[in-house]
């Protein structure tokens, strides 16, 4: 199974639009401000001796910061530009970065096969799946983690629509970068806060920690605040 080709497409039109530069994306925060707040709700639960795939690693942004924390991190995303683009904007190679459809269970069992248990950071990526591909890509992360890896997953929560709603329906349209992805055909799709833990323990894993954290962005509002979407983590792995 594969995520729609319109699906894929649109992720590829959008990250071979994107500006080049820090910031040019909407949630493509500085590391100081995303990765490096949520390392303490996971640092615990990582082994750091396993590999750490940053699962929807769009331009490398936080994989690189992950790099800098872990012995060997991979980048995995599934629009080509995106790799491309990250591949590009790490010189020296700190992190690998690779295409993966993780709705594909045959090409995620590869990637197991290949470097073993993992530990997974993913960041925004259930919501914007299609609804029924959201199961499929929680069993492609407890594929990946295996055993002895865990997962840390932040998704926005039910309070994060209206704050959306309301951008969106501003009198000046959406902020630039926002108005970007949904000129993309790209949506933020609906996962209430209920759900996002069910689909880590359909597919076997336990959930060992959560919370709620804002999802930083890099838009402002006319006043100078920074805008900030409401968000909820967790961290889940097998521990039978």
């Amino acid at each position: 199974m594969h995520v729609s080709s319109g699906y894929e497409q649109a992720w590829e039109s959008f990250w071979q639009d994107a500006p080049h530069e820090a910031g040019g994306v909407f949630w493509d925060a500085d590391p100081a401000l995303v990765a490096e707040r949520h390392v303490p709700h996971f640092r615990a639960h990582f082994d750091p001796g396993l590999p750490v795939v940053d699962l929807g690693c769009g331009n490398g942004t936080q994989t690189r910061f992950l790099a800098g924390h872990y012995e060997r991190v991979l980048g995995v995303d599934l629009a080509r530009a995106a790799i491309d683009r990250a591949a590009r904007d790490d010189p020296h190679g700190v992190a690998e970065y690779r295409r993966l459809d993780a709705v594909d269970g045959d090409a995620v069992a590869r990637l197991h096969e290949e470097i073993g248990d993992a530990n997974v950071y993913m960041r925004g990526v259930l919501h914007q799946c299609e609804p029924e591909d959201r199961g499929r890509l929680a069993e492609g992360v407890a594929l990946l983690t295996g055993g002895r890896g865990r997962a840390f997953v932040v998704e926005l929560a039910e309070a994060a629509k209206p704050v959306l709603m309301g951008l969106a329906q501003g009198p000046d349209g959406p902020p630039r970068k926002l108005g970007a992805i949904f000129a993309h055909g790209i949506a933020p799709g609906e996962v209430s806060d209920a759900a996002l833990p069910d689909f880590f323990r359909a597919a076997g894993l336990d959930v060992l920690s959560d919370g709620e954290q804002p999802l930083v962005t890099t838009e402002f509002r006319p006043d100078g605040t920074r805008i900030e979407i409401p968000s909820k983590w967790l961290v889940a792995g097998r521990t039978g």
